[in-house]
This record gives C-alpha cells, sequence and structure tokens, in this order.
C-alpha cells in the first residue's frame, strides 16, 4: 500500500453566504495553503479536518491501494485527485496524490 500525500492548495471564504445562512462559529477552519498530510492508507492524518477527511478519503484509499484515473482522466496525473471539503462557507481545496512510498 503507498503512502499519498495531501496539500492544501486553497482556501476559499464566502462572508455573504456565512451571513445569511451560517450561525456564528467560535471556531472555523485550521488549515493553512501549503499545508502537508501524509496519509497512511486508511488513517486520517493527525491534524487534519475531519469533514475534509470525510470527502477525500474514499479518493485516498483508492490512491493508496494502486489505483487512479479517476472519472476516466480528470487529472492530469492519473495517480491524484483534487478534493475538497464538504464546508459550504469556507471550503478547502487539497491535492492528494500517491506516493512511490510504501507505507
Amino acid at each position: 500500500m503507498k503512502k499519498v500525500r495531501i496539500t492544501v492548495v486553497r482556501k476559499a471564504c464566502y462572508p455573504d453566504l456565512m451571513a445569511k445562512y451560517e450561525n456564528p462559529l467560535e471556531h472555523a477552519c485550521d488549515m493553512c495553503e501549503g499545508q502537508v498530510f501524509i496519509a497512511n492508507g486508511w488513517e486520517k492524518p493527525e491534524g487534519l479536518c475531519q469533514s475534509a477527511w470525510d470527502s477525500m478519503s474514499p479518493f485516498v484509499m483508492t490512491l493508496a491501494h494502486g489505483g487512479g484515473n479517476f472519472y476516466d482522466g480528470w487529472m492530469k496525473n492519473p495517480h491524484s485527485a483534487m478534493i475538497s471539503c464538504n464546508d459550504g462557507f469556507r471550503p478547502v481545496s487539497f491535492l492528494i496524490e500517491a506516493l512511490d512510498e510504501e507505507v
């Protein structure tokens, strides 16, 4: 099984949607652009948001087991995927890539 690198590539924020629909939060997302996590197969990396992991874990598992080429050539690198967390107010985009290194 391969290790999988998860890189935070972009954070967005939609204050207009937050003002209109969201209850105020004391604490929101801790992810920082450029932050990198390494997944060992099915294990969520420490410090990675649970919501983000829930969105990306099927892709991570597929890549860890040698799969890829999602959606018939969606990504230039067939052993990668660009996945966003499911927070509609402050979505974070993650690049996930299979590494040659084995777990």
